[in-house]
Order: C-alpha cells, then structure tokens, then sequence
C-alpha cells in the first residue's frame, strides 16, 4: 500500500509541474523539427563518418512516431536532446526554449540547495544554503536516487540526454546535472555524509527564498587575474576567456611587469573558449618563434552530381580513378574539403616573455583555449599540467527550432598540425595532476601547487 501511495503521489507531482509547461507545438511542427535535425546533420555534420548511420537512421524513424506521443514541449524537445547526444559531440546540441528552460531547476528544493560536482568520480555536493551546512555538510556524497545507486540513475535517466565529446565531460555534467528537474519534481535521495552517516532525504523542485550559501561562492572570475610568486620571480596569468578582445588589452597592460619574470604560470583552467584570434594574440608574446602552428581542419564537401554517380562506383573502380574515387566518397559521405594550412606569421616587433612556462589546464578548457594549447605543442619551455581538456572544438552551424528552441551542428574538424586528434579525446596534460575530495575539504589547489613546486617556489603568493 505504501508503494501505491507513493507512485500516486509522484504521478500528482508530475500532473502539476507538466501542467505548468507549454503545449504549442503541433504535430507537424514536432515532425518537422525532428526531421530537419536529422538532415541538417546528414548534410553538415563533420563526424557523420564515427556515427552508427543504421542506428542513427532507425532511431530517426522511430521518433517520428514517438516525438508525436509527446504532451508538450518541453517532452518533445528532451527526445530531440536525447536523439542528438547519440552523436557524441560536445559541439553539436539541442537547446530548449527559453520558457522552458526558466521553469528548470538544478539545485532549488524549497528548503533545501544543493550544489554536485564530480570528484573522485563521485557525485559530491560541493555547496548547500547555509542553514543546512550542519545537516549535509560539504564533501557529502549522493550515493542513490530514486532507489537506484548514483550511477545506474545517470545512466539510464541523465547521460543519455547529456551530449558531449568525451566521457569524462559527460560524467562530470551528469553529476552536476543529476537532479536537475522541472518546479513539483520529486527525487528520493541517499546522502553519505564526510563520516559515513548516512541520510535520506524526500526533496521536490521548489524555489529557494534563502540566498546564502555554505560554503559562500567564490567571487566571479575577472576576465583575466595576475598574481606573482616566489618575490616577483613567478608570474601568475588566469586567462578566463577568450570570448572577448579586452583580454588582449588588460595583457598588454602587464607586460612591463612580465617581463621581469624568470617562470610563468598560465592557468587556462576556467577558460570555455571564444575567439582563437584573441588567443593567439597573446601567445605571441609567449614565444621566440616567428612560425606558429596551430591547428588544421577540414568540413564536408557534398557535391550532388558526384554523389549521384557515385551510386554506380565500386571500390574497384577507384584504384586509378580520380574521377570514380570522387564520385564514390561523395555517395558514401565521405568527402572533405581541407582548408588551406600554413603556420600563422609571428611578425611582433615587442620583446618576447620565453621563460620556464606551466600551462595549467583541466575539463573546463575548450574550444578556442584548446586551440591555444595546439600552438604550445611544440613549445620546449613550456608544459601542460593538470586534466585532459575539454575535447571539443569547432565551427557550429546554428538553426532555429519549432517552437522557440534552436540547434547547432559541429561543421568543423580541427586537429594538431600533424593529423593527431584531440575532439573526443581531450588534450593530455604532460603531468597529470587530480584534485581529490580531501583536497576539495582542505580547499587545496593540487594543480597549482604542483606547478610552483615545478619552478621551484613555495605556494606562497604575494
């Protein structure tokens, strides 16, 4: 009687939060916007080659039936979600519309706040709302929701809708994702606390109207913080982004001063990305070379005729063939166009900062911070510290959506200079260093320390 109970409870839950959300999409607009997905990513898709097409096209099929069962959009647009991470890319999404995403929650629970991360591949709560600090303090682990252990839930009701290049990236965005919800969601957590206590709790989406926090947050992040160790003789760099051009700027403003510095420390750990160009505008100054090598790349090339007579071409006929082998890689999707590469020129005039160089980088460095990364490879002074990188980079193509939601499609393949990968791999640190749960309690910074130890300074900064 008691399981009766609590299903019908939940089914309520349920009833009252899907009520909330809006229905406006009708039928053909949801098979449309499944359907013009789908083509978008036939037709542009740079990995199309690594994707399953006899799955990813029997799965196409059955949705057109399935995304019609949906009750409203916000359903609708969680299958699409959960169709676009089968291709498994950090740069290839389906975003909700904004109506629906202001009725998400991730960490609200009337009462109760809580913040998850990833560490030591367990799901921790990093963070709570102050009065709660005593009973789930930080460092408390989330092992079982809803009756099922932390991981079997992920995987069957959070990663599936997650995409993402690399494993690791896909875990750690389940963790923090794991109890996101719509307002009357219910979840039945188990919480294992620092010392082994362990505590349920029953907790269901609803706003928060305490605003402090335990620990409190850090202060947003500058575009760019410096630092100096070791009496002036380390030079510590945050560059946080490279989303915007005045990072280049507040750069300049400091070389008087690194240019006294006998290390450096660039930490990229908290950069997502933005623009290479503004990147590279400061590893200019990072190097005495007058050649950059940065990263090659390439996109589909579909030409229709070609593809129609490829339907004729065998694997034979290609051997010495020009003609044929065109016409059978068009028809099979498996034509490129590779973009004209030659080292960037580095003409700077200004002195130049070629010091012992630390370049700290973890899961959060994507995108236009790994492009950073790929002119460093060649670097002798200079080495990479801390986690493998974000693993995903490349040109977008950005659509709208039925019903206010939008896509985009990874067009782009980018890799070192040499044809290595890195998107779906992540860039590899040369020492790896890991932050663990007793380092997060004792608010230690293993990737830093490691590095000053590395330039031979104390972790004292000034």
């Amino acid at each position: 009687m008691k399981k009766i109970t609590l299903s019908f409870s939940l089914l309520i839950l349920c009833m009252v939060s899907f009520s909330q959300l809006p229905n406006t999409l009708s039928v053909a607009d949801k098979i449309y916007g499944l359907s013009r997905f789908w083509q978008e990513v036939n037709y542009n898709f740079i990995y199309l080659n690594k994707v399953d097409r006899k799955a990813w096209d029997s799965t196409y099929k059955t949705m057109i039936t399935s995304v019609t069962k949906t009750t409203n959009d916000y359903e609708y647009y969680r299958e699409l979600q959960k169709f676009c991470a089968m291709l498994k890319d950090g740069h290839t999404n389906i975003y909700m519309p904004q109506v629906i995403q202001e009725k998400s929650m991730t960490t609200m629970f009337g009462d109760y706040r809580f913040f998850i991360q990833n560490i030591d591949n367990k799901a921790i709560i990093v963070r709570t709302n102050a009065s709660k600090k005593e009973e789930v303090p930080a460092g408390s682990e989330v092992i079982e929701v809803n009756g099922k252990p932390t991981d079997k839930y992920i995987a069957e009701y959070v990663a599936p809708y997650i995409a993402s290049s690399t494993d690791y990236v896909l875990k750690d965005l389940s963790y923090s994702g794991l109890l996101q919800g719509l307002e009357g969601d219910r979840f039945l957590i188990k919480i294992k606390k620092p010392k082994g206590e362990i505590i349920s709790l029953d907790l269901v989406h609803k706003r928060t109207t305490e605003e402090a926090v335990f620990p409190a947050f850090e202060a947003e992040k500058e575009l760019m913080d410096f630092k100096w160790y070791d009496n002036n003789r380390i030079a510590y760099v945050s560059l946080n982004s490279f989303d915007d051009p005045k990072i280049d700027t507040l750069f300049w403003k400091k070389l008087p001063e690194l240019y006294t510095s006998k290390a450096m420390i660039i930490d990229l750990r908290f950069n997502g990305g933005g623009s290479t160009t503004v990147g590279t505008e400061i590893f200019k100054y990072l190097t005495a070379d007058t050649l950059l090598y940065g990263s090659k790349n390439r996109s589909r090339l579909h030409i229709p005729s070609f593809k129609a007579w490829g339907k004729f071409a065998e694997a034979k006929d290609t051997a010495y063939d020009a003609w044929a082998k065109k016409a059978l890689l068009n028809y099979l999707d498996l034509s490129y166009y590779d973009f004209d590469y030659s080292p960037k020129q580095n003409k700077l005039k200004e002195k130049r900062i070629v010091v012992p160089t630390v370049i700290l980088l973890g899961h959060n460095t994507a995108s236009a911070a790994e492009d950073f990364l790929i002119y460093a490879d060649n670097q002798k002074h200079m080495i990479k510290m801390g986690e493998n990188s974000f693993g995903s980079t490349g040109q977008p193509f950005m659509f709208d959506m039925p019903g206010g939601g939008s896509a985009r499609i990874c067009t782009k393949q980018d890799t070192y200079p040499d044809g290595r990968e890195f998107v779906g791999y992540g860039i590899k640190p040369d020492i790896e260093v890991k932050r663990t749960l007793q380092d997060y309690l004792d608010k230690k910074d293993p990737v830093m320390d490691r590095a000053l130890k590395y330039l031979g300074d104390k972790p004292k900064a000034k």
